[in-house]
């Protein structure tokens, strides 16, 4: 189950050959619906010497810049492409539209330079592509900085002015984290619309498919401090869909301050985000979840109404948090989905998958309906994927911006056998106008039948936070499960903070 970064089954075919033709997002929907009336087929792999390079090697076959698509029309947008080889083993088509007609783009292996003259002997002429990447100045007229990368299944990558790249979008999740296996349905081909020289924005479309589905897709996206993209998406099941995923978030955690640190590390932290947030319109909550790298893979599944958003987000971006200058897990983005009218009933399901270490994805969020996609479709959602900063959300709610956790029975914890002692800092928000003797109150849940044996806020001047603090006991082989949030009487001030620690995680083997 584990995603290696960049690894992902990769399910592309080449375009046929065809003269430029009128194009609008149905073409995209009509083909997606065609699809989904016949079986699927496997696409054809890239000759197996391509399939079996290096690291190195595939990293040297590089696209050359000045080859970059509209580059040369002083556009602000570029297209850089990528190509097939190592963990990319299928080609996709791409299309240029230009004044609405569309035009399959073709494979030309000079633009790209080799690592080696046998590579580019071997390198057939109509290979094809396996992604691309769009460029936009971020900083200077004449710099190209790339914002956002679609390569590998339905994943894409995508950043903000001040953000290295991290964390991954996906266009839909199939059966993520159930015991039947996960699907990876890929976007086959792709139709970019060429930017006229004033454009902020950027449209695209992309045709998927896959074993359970076919789907449509119209990307419009907006670059800047928040890069942000519109997102139509039209699915067509081959068959009822036992657990659709959509809008999914793929991210890693190694470990972070709310975990023990492995043997032998010497950073800090290790993530590329810390916590999963969602806020539900029907109750108006907002919800945070820290991520955990559990001893066995885990499924949390949060109950909406009403979405309103849910996002992976890395909150700590204290370079001192990492200590890992090349890594730069503290410039990380955040991501945030917003849905486009009432999706209805449904859960956000975290999926959280062990890991040894840092390269791998272990970390998948999406929204699911309670009614499960039925065959044939279509089915529409529509939302916006928000790329940034730690507050990318928005949210008005003071926020959960640590969370520790240690023994209850030890100076400084408690003197509890068997219980832990949680402390989770809160600031920001509302808080923010209290004075540091406000009547700042926490509510707290334990679940699973833990014992609450005590709990309280106070206010933490070196800080600037305000401190809760829990002392819980959790039954044997049950897991330790908490809700909390502060209030003062009537007036709620954080968002909700909920952890939960499957028997057998670190933190618990350590106490017991």
């Amino acid at each position: 189950m584990i995603l290696k970064r960049l690894a992902c089954s990769l399910l592309w075919v080449m375009p046929l050959a065809v003269e430029a033709q009128e194009f609008q997002f149905q073409t995209v929907i009509d083909k997606a619906e065609v699809l989904a009336g016949s079986a699927w087929k496997a696409p054809k792999q890239v000759p197996r010497f391509l399939q079996e390079l290096s690291y190195h090697d595939y990293q040297g076959i590089r696209f050359k810049p000045e080859s970059s698509l509209w580059r040369e029309d002083e556009a602000p947008f570029s297209v850089m492409l990528i190509p097939p080889g190592l963990f990319y083993q299928h080609a996709v088509g791409i299309n240029i539209i230009e004044n609405g007609e569309a035009e399959p783009l073709a494979f030309d292996k000079t633009q790209f330079s080799y690592p080696n003259s046998e590579i580019e002997k071997l390198m057939p002429a109509d290979l094809g592509f396996a992604g691309f990447k769009l460029t936009f100045p971020f900083d200077a007229p004449d710099i190209h900085n790339q914002f956002l990368v679609f390569a590998g299944a339905s994943y894409y990558r995508a950043v903000g002015r001040h953000n290295n790249f991290g964390l991954s979008g996906r266009g839909v999740g199939v059966n993520t984290g159930l015991p039947s296996g996960e699907e990876f349905p890929a976007f086959t081909e792709f139709w970019l619309e060429k930017p006229s020289a004033d454009a902020k924005s950027l449209t695209f479309y992309g045709l998927l498919d896959g074993k359970s589905l076919a789907g449509a897709y119209q990307f419009t996206v907006t670059p800047g401090d928040e890069t942000s993209m519109q997102v139509k998406s039209v699915l067509f099941p081959r068959q009822e869909m036992e657990l659709a995923g959509i809008a999914p978030l793929t991210s890693m955690f190694y470990y972070g301050e709310n975990t023990l640190r492995p043997d032998g590390e010497w950073r800090p932290e290790v993530h590329d985000s810390d916590g999963l947030l969602l806020h539900d319109g029907a109750s108006d909550e907002w919800l945070w979840r820290p991520l955990n790298n559990p001893a066995t893979l885990t499924m949390d599944y949060f109950a909406t109404e009403q979405l309103r958003g849910f996002g992976l987000i890395q909150r700590d971006t204290d370079f001192r948090s990492y200590m890992d200058a090349e890594a730069g897990y503290g410039t990380r983005p955040s991501a945030w989905v917003e849905p486009e009218g009432d999706w209805g009933q449904g859960h956000v399901v975290l999926t959280q998958l062990p890991t040894p270490d840092e390269t791998n994805d272990n970390i998948v969020a999406f929204w699911t309906p309670d009614t499960k996609l039925q065959a044939q479709g279509p089915h529409t959602f529509s939302y916006t994927a928000h790329f940034g900063a730690a507050d990318v959300a928005g949210s008005p709610m003071a926020r959960a911006v640590d969370s520790y956790l240690g023994d209850g029975k030890r100076i400084g914890g408690g003197d509890a056998e068997g219980a832990v002692r949680v402390i989770v800092d809160f600031a920001g928000g509302p808080l923010d106008e209290r004075a540091a003797d406000a009547p700042v109150t926490g509510d707290v849940t334990a679940l699973e039948d833990g014992e609450l044996i005590e709990h309280f806020v106070e206010y933490v001047p070196a800080l600037e936070r305000w401190r809760l603090s829990m002392l819980v006991r959790p039954v044997p082989d049950r897991p330790l499960s908490l809700r909390a949030f502060l209030h003062e009487g009537e007036e709620t001030l954080s968002e909700t903070w909920t952890y939960q620690l499957a028997p057998g995680s670190d933190v618990l083997n350590v106490i017991n």
